[in-house]
């Protein structure tokens, strides 16, 4: 080879070698392309992400976010913007809000609350010793004169062969009843796990069904999950309800706490504990009191409106895509009440509920991301009114986006994990539908085991907004991180857990704190994200376990869908063939 030749071999090697250092080797056997993966669409769920919309939806400028207020709309407003930057479509009717309508009560400044009996007389102070709210929606509210009756834990339960009220007439009295239900045998009720016969609202409920003119439920720390502080706040300002119908309703629904409780009990000559032990008796009977009472007020009724938020991303299957799994948080919160020690009167509700709608947030980017589309739909609601008795996912139940036997399964998020990884994942009310085998399954791949509740006796599960789905027959899970904290002492989880319900739960310092660590709440969410995705793609629906509470809902719900759908097809056949 000539020198020229040489030195042009040479210069065409060195060019070729420049050219392929420029674009990289050649794409085939052995060939790796250096630019990164693009994320799975469980990995666009992170921490940054949800701590964006956690800071938006909390911020001061949200006002609380309390139902019908400024706040509330401008809350809404993000949420729908955010699920349309999603890649979601509006669900509500063509729009993104299904309206909810509301009334909202304002009780006067309430004097003293007065009773007499063969004791003498006692009064107690509103907001230390007794808070309620109206249930009649109308401006002026008395009891005249009426009578006080002790009915134990104010249970009727046929199905445990549980009956408080014995065909005690019991219309027009007040009823003082316990916060609670039989939790001493776990072959009664489910003896620690409460359930929902041991929930206040069921016994507002029970006690206007007995014709009641009101019911005291009687305030304890540990039957109540929270202190009288809670109490207090939650029922302080404007409660709202939805627009009154036919059923029946108490004239006042009231807390006391347990000393108050036990100085009207002595008025009529009767120990409370006395009472508590005969009522954890199967043939306990109402005992009246002999005590009286006589109270009035005014109510500030005004008439508003607040909205669930719905976006939905369609289905891939032709007919799978007529089914839907749902996505709920709620975007309420107290709005601005009474001032603190602070003289903050904002209650941001940053843990309660903006961590919620941002997980709900993440996986509906995740969802928008994956590819191809989950067979079933993938619906995302953010519920109005949660902490007002759940009233925006008692009205989207009411009037669901699909046939309420067509949507498989509702995943609810409220209160996301800010402390960090854990070991375990814990699911609230366990055994109760077959979601939480998807979750076994999921949370194995990660690494970590799944749990009961670790404090069942809170009845949890009935306090959420898918205990809404749960009673239309809706399988639902509600899930979070476990108190088996990585890396951290053993009562980590448990002491900021107690720490929360005593100084920031429903208080104006619930509000994003700077050593907030997310890893966990990212792990929870992935694993929401797999047993969603599971439960649209599977081509059975998922079930409840046989023989729970909520089956037989399940069941007709599934038959309610089947009679529409047949008559559709009947009508369309009709219409093909041209006649009736």
């Amino acid at each position: 080879m000539s020198p020229s030749l040489r030195r042009s071999s040479v210069l065409v090697v060195l060019f070729l070698a420049g050219f392929i250092l420029a674009v990289g080797p050649a794409r085939g056997a052995g060939a790796r392309d250096p630019r990164p993966a693009p994320p799975t669409p469980a990995e666009r769920i992170t921490a940054a992400g949800m701590l964006r919309d956690v800071a938006a939806l909390s911020a001061d400028s949200m006002e609380g976010r309390g139902p019908g207020t400024a706040g509330d709309r401008m809350a809404r407003a993000y949420l729908a913007r955010r699920l349309a930057e999603a890649g979601f479509e509006p669900g509500a009717g063509g729009t993104w809000e299904q309206a909810v309508p509301i009334v909202g009560q304002t009780l006067s400044d309430m004097g003293p609350w007065r009773f007499t009996g063969p004791g003498g007389e006692a009064s107690f102070t509103w907001r230390d010793e007794y808070v309620g709210g109206s249930g009649l929606q109308q401006p002026r509210v008395t009891l005249d004169d009426t009578e006080v009756v002790f009915v134990g834990y104010g249970i009727r339960a046929p199905e445990f062969a549980w009956d408080d009220f014995k065909g005690a007439d019991l219309r027009g009295r007040v009823l003082l009843v316990l916060n609670d239900d039989p939790d001493w045998d776990s072959t009664l009720f489910a003896g620690k796990t409460r359930l929902f016969y041991g929930r206040w609202d069921y016994k507002y409920e029970e006690g206007a069904r007995q014709g009641a003119a009101a019911v005291i439920v009687v305030h304890t720390t540990p039957s109540a999950g929270y202190g009288w502080n809670v109490v207090e706040r939650s029922w302080s300002g404007t409660l709202w309800d939805v627009p009154a119908g036919d059923e029946p309703r108490l004239r006042f629904k009231s807390w006391l706490t347990e000393p108050a409780a036990r100085r009207l009990c002595a008025l009529g000559g009767r120990d409370l504990d006395a009472l508590v032990a005969a009522a954890r008796r199967r043939d306990f009977a109402p005992v009246p009191l002999g005590v009286r009472t006589s109270l009035g007020f005014d109510v500030d009724v005004r008439h508003g409106e607040t909205g669930n938020v719905v976006g939905v991303l369609t289905g891939s299957d032709p007919k799978l895509k007529g089914e839907a799994v749902v996505l709920t948080a709620h975007h309420d919160h107290l709005g601005i009440g009474a001032p603190d020690s602070t003289g903050d009167r904002i209650h941001n509700g940053a843990l309660d509920n903006a961590t919620g709608c941002a997980q709900v947030l993440a996986l509906a980017e995740a969802f928008a991301a994956t590819q191809p589309r989950p067979r079933r739909s993938v619906v995302a609601v953010f519920t109005a009114g949660e902490e007002q008795n759940l009233l925006g996912a008692r009205a989207y139940v009411a009037h669901p986006t699909f046939p309420l036997g067509r949507l498989a399964a509702d995943l609810n998020f409220d209160g996301a994990n800010v402390w960090g990884r854990t070991a375990d994942v814990a699911v609230v009310g366990r055994g109760k539908c077959d979601l939480e085998d998807r979750l076994v399954a999921a949370a194995r791949a990660q690494g970590r085991r799944v749990v009961g509740d670790p404090e069942p006796d809170k009845g949890y599960y009935y306090r959420a907004d898918h205990l809404s789905f749960a009673r239309a027959g809706v399988p639902s899970l509600y899930f979070g991180s476990g108190r088996e904290y990585i890396g951290r002492p053993d009562d980590w989880g448990e002491r900021h857990d107690l720490e929360f319900l005593r100084y920031r739960y429903h208080q104006p310092n619930d509000e994003m704190l700077p050593d907030w660590d997310l890893s966990g709440a990212v792990e929870d969410t992935q694993l929401g994200y797999e047993v969603a995705l599971g439960a649209a793609n599977a081509d059975q629906l998922p079930r409840w376990y046989p023989g729970d509470e909520f089956e037989p809902a399940r069941q007709r719900a599934l038959a309610e869908a089947a009679r529409a759908e047949g008559a559709g097809r009947c009508e369309e056949r009709a219409d093909e063939a041209g006649g009736p």
